[in-house]
């Protein structure tokens, strides 16, 4: 074979070598498609690998949202509860607002000062449940409504008294009224209910209470003697006798306590409820958060009589019971 026959057969092997590393490319392509698990490339590995890692990181707790009930729960106290709901501000206004009323709901949230602060001026203004919550916190202060409604308008929250309303009906018609009254009599027509209410007034009185220990002395002291001599026409005589005495002490210290009473103010109202409820019953204390809708002439009057006795008329938007005890 001439040299020439040999390079065209090395240069023909060569091109058959050059066709099929093309084709095996072009093969090799379309292979990657349907690898098997040799074949895996080291970017599959490593998603593959990743859920595992991820596996055996453990989760931390899921944080509660502050909207929950349980948030007023986490916290000893209502001051540390007011403070934390207060610092959600920041963040979200909802959310704050939620924590406080978890605070008020799960607490005995009496901070009635920290309520009315700046801080949550603008939510007592534009939260349309922001009245119920300051009615609970008077309940949780014991009910003395008088002296809570002072402090409310102070800080020129549109809340008022019983006796403001019948004084000047057309004024406060459509407004929020607060008040403690006791439940006289429930009646129903169309299922739903009418509550004769009688206002209560809170009062106090003193007395002396014994603390420590007390401590009592008795003590009987007797003399005696006899008397001998001549007692005339009678003669020698011996007189004889005695006489006994007695002494109390008695000492203890106390202390002046304070005992809460409540009076009838002499005003009453008649309350409108949407269902009935059976916790809200007669012989009861209530504080009563409700609106003002007039005066109503009672049956007993003409409605054309300027001066036939006339009832005030309430729509209830809520009601709460009162702590025993009253802050001051």
């Amino acid at each position: 074979m001439s040299v020439f026959q040999k390079l065209t057969k090395v240069a023909g092997r060569s091109g058959a070598a050059l066709l099929c590393a093309v084709a095996v490319v072009g093969c090799g392509s379309s292979r990657h498609t349907h690898t098997t698990v040799d074949e895996e490339s080291p970017r599959q590995l490593l998603a593959e690998e990743r859920p595992a890692r991820q596996a055996r990181v453990e989760p931390g707790p899921v944080p509660s949202r502050p909207e929950e009930k349980a948030f007023g729960a986490r916290y000893a106290t209502p001051a540390q509860c007011e403070v934390a709901a207060r610092r959600l501000l920041a963040t979200s206004r909802d959310e704050a607002w939620a924590a406080l009323k978890s605070c008020v709901e799960r607490t005995h949230f009496t901070l009635l000062n920290a309520l009315l602060s700046d801080a949550w001026a603008e939510e007592l203004r534009v939260r349309p449940d922001a009245a119920q919550v300051i009615a609970q916190v008077v309940a949780w202060r014991g009910g003395s409504v008088e002296g809570e409604l002072q402090l409310l308008h102070a800080r020129k929250v549109p809340i008022f008294g019983l006796s403001a309303a019948v004084a000047q009906p057309e004024m406060y018609k459509g407004r929020y009224l607060l008040l403690r009254a006791q439940v006289a009599d429930v009646r129903s027509e169309d299922d739903k209910p009418t509550v004769w209410l009688v206002e209560q007034g809170m009062g106090s009185v003193a007395r002396e209470q014994s603390v420590g220990y007390a401590t009592r002395k008795d003590s009987v002291r007797v003399h005696s003697g006899a008397v001998g001599g001549n007692v005339g026409l009678l003669g020698p005589s011996n007189l004889g006798g005695q006489i006994s005495t007695s002494e109390q002490e008695v000492s203890s210290s106390t202390v002046q306590r304070f005992d809460n009473i409540t009076d009838d103010t002499g005003r009453e109202a008649l309350g409108r409820l949407q269902k009935p409820d059976p916790f809200f019953a007669p012989g009861k204390d209530f504080v009563v958060l409700a609106r003002f809708d007039g005066l109503r002439v009672t049956s007993s009057g003409e409605e054309d009589d300027e001066d036939a006795p006339k009832l005030p008329v309430l729509t209830i938007v809520g009601y709460y019971t009162p702590h025993p005890l009253v802050v001051y």
